[in-house]
């Protein structure tokens, strides 16, 4: 699959040619918290106002809690006031895939990690300029990496 991620000088390089990450529900568990896994894979969703990336301000970029592949960008965060950390656009459109979820009575579009399927919220057309989409996401979903760690995310081989 092609994605986009960050080589060993902490640039957004790609796409480049990665494989999928698949692991079995027990390999999951071992390496994701009880609250992780629920949400992450179990496609739960925390509470508003308590996910610990609400409020972040720092510079850097929120990966997959499963993968770390890069999903945003800090530059792309805003305060939607929706109770979850929401972004305008993903750092890459390859790097979000989406899925119709009919789920609680609702008809939402569903956000997963394109590289594990990770479940990372849903995306609404209610945002901001310049893409007028609003990414809400999962705090549990995400790990963030501050903007000068970046090269922490390299994948072998994606030096371009």
């Amino acid at each position: 699959m092609k994605l986009h991620v960050f080589d060993d000088q902490g640039r957004l390089v790609g796409p480049v040619d990665l494989p999928r990450v698949e692991k079995s529900d027990a390999a999951w568990r071992a390496q994701l918290s009880a609250e992780q896994y629920e949400i992450a894979r179990g496609k739960g969703t925390e509470r508003p106002f308590c996910g610990t990336l609400l409020d972040n301000k720092k510079e850097g970029v929120y990966a997959c809690i499963c993968c770390r592949l890069p999903l945003f960008s800090s530059s792309a965060k805003f305060n939607s006031r929706s109770g979850w950390p929401s972004f305008f656009q993903p750092v890459a459109e390859t790097n979000v895939a989406t899925e119709v979820d009919r789920s609680h009575g609702m008809l939402r579009t569903e956000i997963l990690c394109a590289r594990c399927d990770g479940h990372l919220g849903h995306v609404f057309s209610d945002g901001p300029a310049p893409t007028g989409q609003r990414h809400c996401v999962n705090s549990e979903s995400l790990v963030f990496v501050e903007a000068e760690r970046l090269a922490d995310l390299a994948e072998p081989g994606s030096e371009v």
